[in-house]
């Protein structure tokens, strides 16, 4: 273990420096001074119309697009900012660049065109960065108009917030130091081992449902597990293949093992009463992946996503339930 440990520091200075750089603003958080988002009331007929029947089949399932201003957009053009929960330690994703100071990413990207859809410019946003088992209570609360951060569509969430249609696929897969005898999410890999996931995080989730036979640590942040994976405090990370792919272009001393055992869409989450705004965010989304190779979608993901080799060609297709 103590070799281990030297070569994959020997390797991975810089690369952890940058973890640990990032994972120390976890806490920051960006001010929304006076202009919040507000409360919004979650009524009890839109909690019973939003929460997941037996038959919950498809989750994916939103509101059709629309462009017409109802309460909640109307509450953000008077307010003249779209306040926005991200995260900002997870590279590629939404990161706060350590040489400019600057958030960066894939979501940072979709944010800034939902704000100059509802807007007319992308820099009308105040950005709160929130950890990830924070991202349903910021939306309860009224703290934010929307959150997208990297957050799975799924039934269990359908009961305390609503979604946009997806727009990326991902699956749950482990991160583990290249050499490791982590091999795959079984009990052979993982028994008597530790395995760190974020609280509130679907990998948590199933991690619950079967933990083969590992000790799991929970953290607030996915970047904190990939700390504790280069201080040797675990021996792997569960998350999505998405986001571990991100934590291995930041430290090149580990990489995905196995293969995804989920199916997964990312979708934008809003409060349950915003219909109105889950429509004009699904307008968005529609103009933002149109144009084939060339639309703003697929132009995010070359900048940000192509080098992870996610076998990805092209954005999830819509679907909606009415």
């Amino acid at each position: 273990m103590s070799g281990r440990r030297s070569m994959r520091s020997s390797t991975a200075g810089a690369a952890a420096a940058l973890a640990c750089a990032l994972a120390t603003t976890a806490a920051v958080l960006v001010p929304t001074s006076a202009g919040g988002a507000g409360q919004l009331p979650v009524s009890r007929a839109a909690r019973h119309a939003a929460a997941p029947a037996a038959d919950c089949t498809d989750p994916e399932a939103s509101l059709r697009p629309s462009t017409v201003d109802g309460p909640a957009v109307r509450r953000i053009k008077e307010r003249g900012k779209l306040v926005a929960g991200i995260d900002q330690n997870s590279y590629r994703w939404g990161y706060r660049d350590p040489s400019t100071g600057e958030l960066s990413g894939f979501d940072i990207d979709l944010v800034r065109a939902i704000a100059k859809s509802l807007l007319g410019d992308p820099d009308k946003v105040i950005f709160l960065a929130i950890p990830t088992n924070q991202r349903i209570p910021a939306l309860k609360s009224g703290k934010v108009d929307i959150v997208a951060r990297t957050m799975t569509i799924n039934c269990t969430r359908l009961r305390d917030v609503a979604f946009s249609t997806a727009y990326f696929e991902a699956g749950q897969q482990l991160l583990a130091p290249k050499g490791s005898p982590v091999k795959g999410f079984d009990d052979a890999s993982l028994g008597g081992r530790r395995v760190c996931a974020a609280s509130g995080s679907t990998a948590e989730t199933e991690l619950a449902k079967n933990n083969h036979g590992a000790a799991v640590l929970h953290v607030p942040n996915q970047l904190d597990c990939l700390v504790r994976l280069q201080l040797s405090q675990v021996d792997a990370v569960l998350t999505d293949n998405a986001l571990a792919a991100g934590q291995a272009a930041q430290d090149p001393s580990v990489g995905l093992v196995g293969k995804p055992f989920t199916t997964e869409f990312y979708g934008v989450a809003m409060n349950l009463d915003a219909t109105d705004l889950v429509r004009r965010v699904n307008a968005v989304l529609e103009d933002y992946r149109r144009g084939g190779s060339d639309s703003p979608w697929m132009v995010a993901y070359r900048k940000w996503l192509a080098s992870a080799d996610l076998g990805i060609t092209a954005p999830p297709e819509p679907r909606y339930k009415d």
